[in-house]
């Protein structure tokens, strides 16, 4: 008798657990369970499943349009992510104050959207509108960024390599950012040294260093890079919680590097979902606006503006040349550009190696446009050299998505030219009024100041315009 007993309730039992199994299976329980697992970062199927998971899911609405119907939704892969995920307690707290900025951003948005100018804490700082998307919710953003933002930046790794950056060359923005970040007045007030108070975390390699120090010259192999940022990132993800908690969204890196995207590559997650900042910002080689951030190339001689660009003459001051550029034969677009205006036409010089007795940047001061063309990667010093000359920069470019445009409007101060429009360049620019010629180099004065570096920084200046892209891509917002 017992042992009929207890196979009676050996059978119920095992008739329990599978009833258990099928409600589990036809409810989608069991199945989201195995989805939420965390990719590994070499498995290729679990990241489109994370892919399709972060852009699938709900989505945050964008305020800065400079129309209200233009307000859309936006699908930030970082942010949306973290809603798919059970938050640690300390988020609550920050999420709360970010919902906080977004709401005041939303009512500057409705309120000062028409607004021509926005007056900062000083005289100095006035936002007009004309080169803004909208100069109300810019402004407030700004200012929510300087009230709550906070970032850590990893401790680990030794310079070079870390912690470092070059300060006086072509690639001078990365390093001057890692070393204000660090050791700067501007940088202090942002960065925390308690990783639970973060709203972002740095990771403050240098991507020059690396080519510098560990790539093999003319090789072309770029693995050396990619596996640094693979043993980098594995390192702090197992030391440290942060990166797992949200599959490094709330991370960012920055290069000026050309190879700065293809070191990215380097671990799979931080390419397709950590903040990338680069000056390297080519749509046709992965660069995602919503998530990645475009960084200025800033070249600094020596590590100091040239002095002739440090005051540019009186707005009123006659500019004898159309337009101007001198500059090396690389790329796809400028053996075009030479070839139709090198040595054709007074009026417009353009020159592969400026004569040694000509000087680059008094040219760039008595012209009325400098030449911008992209060369083997679509950034270029010579935006910003122009904006320092008060020298309307013309854009000539493929994929390139321009400097902080979430807040900028670059048609208020700036031309842009078709790369097919390069035979008719001259016609292009004598069809540009000596109105609409006036308002564009006022705007070039205006956006000046978003694009100096200081030391310590200012506000407004470049490396809080930088932040405040950070910041933006963080409360998953976006300007325009």
């Amino acid at each position: 008798m017992e042992t009929i007993h207890g196979k009676l309730v050996s059978v119920l039992s095992c008739l329990c657990a599978a009833w258990i199994v099928i409600v589990c299976i036809v409810s989608g329980h069991y199945s989201q369970s195995i989805k939420l697992l965390p990719a590994e970062p070499g498995n290729s199927a679990a990241m489109s499943e994370l892919q399709a998971k972060v852009t699938a899911s709900h989505e945050i609405r964008a305020v800065f349009s400079s129309q209200p119907p233009a307000i859309y939704f936006n699908r930030l892969r970082n942010n949306t992510f973290f809603r798919k995920i059970k938050k640690p307690r300390r988020y609550q707290g920050l999420e709360e104050g970010l919902a906080r900025a977004r709401a005041s951003i939303r009512k500057a948005f409705s309120s000062l959207n028409q607004s021509s100018a926005i007056d900062g804490e000083d005289n100095n700082e006035v936002l007009t509108g004309d080169v803004y998307r909208n100069p109300g919710a810019f402004y407030q953003s700004y200012v929510e960024m300087e009230k709550r933002l906070k970032v850590y930046v990893y401790e680990e790794g030794e310079v070079p390599i870390m912690h470092d950056g070059p300060c006086k060359d072509i690639y001078t923005i990365e390093g001057r950012f890692i070393h204000e970040i660090e050791h700067g007045g501007g940088g202090g007030k942002f960065r925390t040294r308690d990783p639970q108070l973060a709203h972002v975390y740095f990771m403050p390699f240098s991507v020059t260093w690396m080519v510098k120090y560990l790539y093999k010259p003319l090789s072309y192999n770029l693995s050396p890079l990619r596996q640094f940022v693979s043993d980098y990132v594995s390192f702090i993800s197992t030391k440290h919680p942060f990166w797992n908690t949200t599959q490094g969204a709330d991370h960012f890196m920055l290069a000026c590097h050309d190879w700065g995207p293809h070191a990215s590559r380097g671990h799979p997650v931080l390419y397709n979902t950590s903040i990338r900042v680069l000056c390297n910002a080519n749509t046709s080689e992965g660069f995602n606006p919503q998530r990645d951030v475009s960084l200025p190339e800033i070249h600094l001689y020596g590590g100091n503006l040239n002095p002739k660009l440090l005051s540019p003459p009186p707005p009123t001051t006659p500019r004898p040349f159309l337009a101007f550029f001198a500059g090396g034969l690389h790329g796809p677009i400028r053996p075009i550009l030479l070839n139709h205006w090198m040595g054709r036409d007074p009026d417009l010089p353009v020159f592969e190696y400026l004569p040694k007795e000509m000087d680059y940047y008094s040219l760039m001061l008595q012209s009325k446009y400098c030449l911008c063309p992209s060369g083997h990667e679509v950034a270029s010093p010579r935006i910003v050299e122009a904006i320092y000359s008060e020298c309307v920069p013309v854009i000539l470019s493929h994929h390139y998505v321009l400097p902080f445009s979430d807040v900028l409007k670059w048609e208020a101060f700036s031309v842009m030219v078709e790369v097919s429009e390069i035979p008719r360049l001259k016609e292009v620019l004598t069809a540009v009024s000596e109105e609409k010629y006036k308002r564009l180099k006022e705007g070039v004065r205006a956006v000046r100041k978003h694009f100096e570096l200081n030391q310590p920084a200012k506000r407004f200046d470049v490396f809080h315009m930088i932040l405040h892209s950070v910041w933006l891509r963080r409360i998953n917002l976006r300007l325009g």
